[in-house]
């Protein structure tokens, strides 16, 4: 196959058939006006193709199920587009994720004779390997939403203060990133920032925590327990910053109440953290007064001098580490 040829092949096997359709007929065939369906398309995040021959038959499969949503009236029109827009946002950085992620195993197989061309082996992985994974994708989600709704359920709250609840908000940061970035070459970077935000997730998660996400250098988690969450933020400290491969590590802990929205956290705690940890000398943890407050005898902690936080006036940070000789477990 020529070049162009093994292109088209690779965007057919991606997007399961031949595009043959213009915006016009696809959104006829799905059942929604060209506007609503230029609406959709934005939604997702893709940009309007006008005349062009740009669609094919899963895309008026899915003009279908948003137009059946909307006529079902099980879901207001609006809340269908949130969520259209929630999967485009999301579903759009995990593709460039997963891509980037990609291009080292595509460059072994051609380097270890497996594929005669980067496309080829892009192909291949195309057939062999996106099946899989797409059910597993499918999987994750629905674990994902049974622990939401878990959550939510739990909170046990009025309808207007389900996406409301108090929580602790820790913010973790690389210490001198911005001079790190300057000095190591995009390769060496690129996994270093990997290397940051697994290690960060994995030691959230196995205290019970939940990364809301991560920002290159940052990673902003959440935890329902201000206890657990004091002892995440010093594992995080004392597991990266013991490691030759990694630099240091600043944390911020703040608790109070906070709002779930656009799977994302917002509020006075979330800023609060941030502030925090950009005070932090390296490798320490600081807490506010309100996640001091329920800390028991296993943690020390001490009250640092006023200083000015943004949009917060003058914070006595508070440092903590745990107490020597104290097992809590």
């Amino acid at each position: 196959m020529s070049r162009s040829e093994l292109r088209d092949e690779l965007a057919r096997l991606i997007l399961g058939g031949e595009l043959t359709l213009s915006s016009s007929e696809v959104a006829d065939k799905g059942g929604l006006s060209l506007e609503d369906g230029q609406r959709l398309w934005r939604a997702l995040g893709f940009p309007d193709t006008g005349d062009a021959i740009a669609y094919g038959e899963p895309d008026v499969a899915a003009v279908a199920t948003v137009a059946a949503a909307i006529e079902s009236g099980t879901l207001d029109e609006e809340t269908v587009y949130r969520i259209t827009r929630a999967l485009g946002t999301t579903m759009s950085r995990l593709a460039d994720w997963q891509v980037s992620t990609l291009v080292d195993q595509v460059e072994l197989d051609v380097q270890g004779g497996k594929s005669p061309s980067r496309l080829g082996a892009a192909i291949g992985l195309a057939t062999d390997v996106a099946p899989s994974f797409e059910q597993l994708m499918i999987y994750a989600w629905r674990r994902h939403l049974a622990a939401a709704a878990a959550r939510i359920e739990a909170l046990g709250a009025a309808d207007e203060e389900l996406l409301s609840t108090v929580m602790t908000v820790g913010f973790a940061d690389l210490s001198r990133f911005t001079s790190l970035s300057n000095e190591l070459d995009d390769s060496t970077l690129g996994a270093l920032v990997e290397n940051f935000e697994t290690r960060c997730t994995d030691i959230v998660t196995a205290h019970g925590g939940r990364v809301v996400k991560t920002l290159g250098d940052a990673v902003l988690f959440v935890i329902g327990d201000a206890r657990e969450g004091t002892r995440t933020a010093l594992d995080l400290v004392s597991q990266i910053a013991s490691r030759d491969d990694m630099p240091d590590i600043r944390v911020g802990l703040a608790t109070g109440s906070a709002i779930s929205r656009l799977g994302d956290v917002f509020g006075p705690p979330v800023n609060l953290a941030a502030r925090l940890s950009h005070v932090a000398r390296s490798n320490r943890v600081l807490i506010d007064a309100a996640t001091a407050a329920t800390l028991g005898d296993e943690f020390d902690t001490r009250t640092l001098p006023p200083r000015p936080l943004r949009g917060f006036g003058n914070v006595s940070p508070i440092t903590v580490s745990e107490r020597r000789g104290f097992r809590s477990r």
